[in-house]
């Protein structure tokens, strides 16, 4: 098979037009068969990304600010305080006096609340959505839930927030995130995930870094997946190796088997053997808030002006010394459209130029972090990374329970 490479020095885009052209001679002359071309446009310099325009190369930092974009204020303050920059309402549930998210006033106009809620005066300190207990303590939970299926579905039926609410499927739920458990039944607060961030909730989600290390040397290797380019949501783009939102019913470590499964082909029991949690990431978007959170309400498909708060239950998955021939993630679903497994330098080279999904390259800083890769010898930002990597969310993580 013939193969083409090209200097790593220049970019890639200045090949591409000959590139092309001698797929154009090979084919012509050579008819090869189409199949053999889908192969051949695979191979590719260790450098994919895809650029229009030269821009600065991002640093480790630039990709953590991305994502972590919401002022660094005391967030549940903001409700209280008249002349804030912007006006956010506290979310209340019943019987519970800490806010679980925290909604911009320009959704609260909007908003078709129901009787089920009830909205502070405009003008009144603090601002607040209280929802109401339509159960009257026979069971809050389940309560809490109708209410906002209710609310949602009204909002959607008159065409409100289709950024937002269109982004996901109605039938997947997100648990409001350190609810009480009221009653003592276990029974979960939940709203559909695409209405979460409307709301202000944490979302929860779990990714995946599967690696290999050189038996010669003991360099890593990623596997690196390519989204879908038909995807709703930063098509194309590159992302960790599994990665899901956490259903409401499941724990972090049930989503990253199934998704294994799901994306990635990997058999449940090797995964469940292998997969480590290595921890969590946090941060605080404010959707739309300029730079590369444009890149976010945009792309990503979110209305702006949200403060979004994202835990990420982080694993690691280590294909054991022999193996890594054989175990191989492959694609499964609609969502990948291909994997890659790179070193550390090719890696590093997507994440300067842009490629990864946002949220994902956050994922990837904290595996060079624990790695090794970033060091306080080798980053000026070490320390703001390595702090701001598990910022402080402005709502509850821990339930208690409510007799």
């Amino acid at each position: 098979m013939l193969i083409f490479r090209f200097p790593r020095s220049q970019p890639t885009f200045l090949f591409r037009p000959i590139y092309l052209t001698c797929l154009t001679i090979l084919t012509r002359r050579h008819r090869i068969h189409h199949r053999n071309i889908s192969l051949l446009t695979h191979i590719r310099p260790k450098s994919t990304a895809k650029m229009t325009t030269l821009q600065p190369p991002k640093r480790y930092l630039d990709h953590i600010n991305e994502c972590d974009s919401f002022p660094h204020v005391d967030i549940p303050q903001l409700p209280h305080i008249a002349d804030a920059p912007v006006d956010y309402y506290s979310l209340l549930l019943p019987s519970d006096p800490r806010p679980h998210g925290f909604i911009p006033s320009n959704v609260v106009s909007q908003m078709p609340w129901t009787a089920d809620f009830v909205v502070s005066t405009t003008g009144k300190l603090p601002r607040t959505v209280q929802l109401l207990d339509t159960s009257h303590g026979s069971d809050t939970a389940a309560a809490c839930n109708a209410s906002f299926a209710k609310l949602i579905d009204l909002a959607q039926q008159q065409g409100l927030f289709p950024k937002t609410l269109g982004r996901k499927p109605k039938g997947e739920d997100f648990r409001v995130m350190g609810a009480l458990n009221y009653q003592g039944k276990g029974g979960l607060v939940q709203m559909r995930r695409s209405a979460a961030p409307l709301f202000g909730i944490a979302n929860r989600g779990s990714h995946m870094t599967m690696f290999t290390r050189s038996k010669e040397t003991g360099d890593l290797k990623v596997w690196v997946p390519r989204r879908n380019r038909n995807l709703a949501t930063y098509p194309g783009m590159l992302d960790n190796t599994v990665a899901g939102g956490v259903k409401a019913e499941e724990s972090p470590l049930e989503c990253i088997i199934h998704e294994s499964d799901e994306e990635a082909s990997l058999p449940e029991d090797f995964v469940s053997k292998h997969v480590k949690a290595v921890g969590a990431v946090t941060y605080v978007t404010q959707t739309g808030s300029g730079g590369g959170q444009d890149t976010q309400s945009e792309v990503g498909g979110y209305d702006r002006g949200l403060c979004v708060s994202d835990v990420i239950y982080v694993y690691d998955l280590e294909i054991p010394a022999g193996q890594a021939e054989t175990v191989v993630p492959k694609p499964q679903d609609d969502e990948v459209e291909q994997f890659y497994l790179w070193d550390v330098e090719t890696v590093q080279e997507a994440m300067r130029n842009g490629e990864f999904k946002p949220n994902c390259a956050v994922v990837m800083v904290d595996f060079f972090v624990r790695h090794g890769i970033i060091t306080e010898d080798n980053e000026a930002d070490y320390m703001e990374i390595v702090t701001r990597l598990r910022r402080p969310i402005p709502v509850p993580t821990t339930a208690t329970s409510l007799v």
